[in-house]
């Protein structure tokens, strides 16, 4: 009996969510997202065609698609959740480019827009609702901060990868060895510090946005630039293949959080 009521009283404490359980493999699976979501944006708009104003309107159909599905959704369901993950890093990667290069503001005028309002969100977030903390998306309202954080942060990405590789004069190589290690001080603060693990998660969540985008960089942009020559439609399938390894095989199970969450 009092092993019963232990068990009852903890899942009433409990709730299930409709984001994973934030882990190794959840990591792995958004760097491999970040940089799928580069590269299939460089093939519709450059390797196509299509340009940046209808690789937008393109990709951002597609995440609106999603995005309802995923909010009507009454469950954590891994592959509708990355596939939202995923058409928010290709809308943001055009989008961020359209911005940028289309409407002339520039790699860091960009990037210092798309990071007040990652910001603002971030505060009003927590002023509505008390906590920016990835365990306590459990209603609609967090739900949606949470997604609109997601999409300025994964375009923020976009631009400010771009601006590090160039106009710091960092290259690739060293836009992503820079990003590796503020990633690593990150960790560092994670294991060692006290510091709020829902900003951590967030400084994490930027951080690796511009890394898969130099990573992409990397491997699909000419010699002559600095990156292996891999085509933009060939490495997109080899990514989207990789992912969806990855998802199947890697364990994943929602978030389960406190029902009366802590402020972050």
């Amino acid at each position: 009996m009092a092993r019963e009521f232990i068990r009852m009283n903890t899942e009433s404490k409990t709730s299930p969510s409709k984001i994973p359980e934030v882990n190794l493999g959840f990591w792995a699976i958004k760097i491999l997202a970040t940089t799928l979501g580069e590269v299939g944006g460089n093939a519709v708009t450059l390797t196509l065609g299509f340009g940046y104003l209808a690789g937008t309107a393109i990709f951002g159909s597609l995440l609106v698609f999603l995005l309802v599905a995923q909010l009507r959704s009454d469950r954590f369901r891994p592959i509708l959740y990355w596939a939202v993950i995923t058409a928010t890093t290709l809308a943001g990667t055009t989008l961020a480019d359209f911005c940028d290069r289309s409407l002339g503001i520039g790699y860091l005028g960009g990037s210092l827009i798309l990071l007040a309002s990652v910001l603002a969100t971030l505060i009003l977030w927590k002023r509505t609702l008390g906590t920016v903390a990835v365990e306590t998306v459990r209603t609609p309202k967090a739900e949606g901060f949470y997604w609109a954080t997601i999409m300025f942060s994964q375009t923020l990405g976009t631009a400010l990868g771009d601006w590090m590789a160039d106009s710091t004069g960092l290259g690739y190589e060293g836009s992503a060895l820079l990003i590796f290690v503020a990633l690593a001080g990150v960790t560092a603060l994670f294991f060692f510090t006290r510091v709020s693990r829902a900003a951590l998660f967030w400084a994490a969540f930027v951080l690796t946005r511009p890394l898969g985008a130099t990573l992409a960089n990397t491997l699909d942009k000419p010699p002559a630039s600095g990156g292996l020559g891999i085509g933009d439609i060939t490495l997109s399938g080899m990514l989207a293949l990789a992912m969806v390894v990855c998802v199947l095989l890697i364990p994943q199970r929602a978030g389960r959080h406190p029902a009366q969450a802590d402020a972050a």
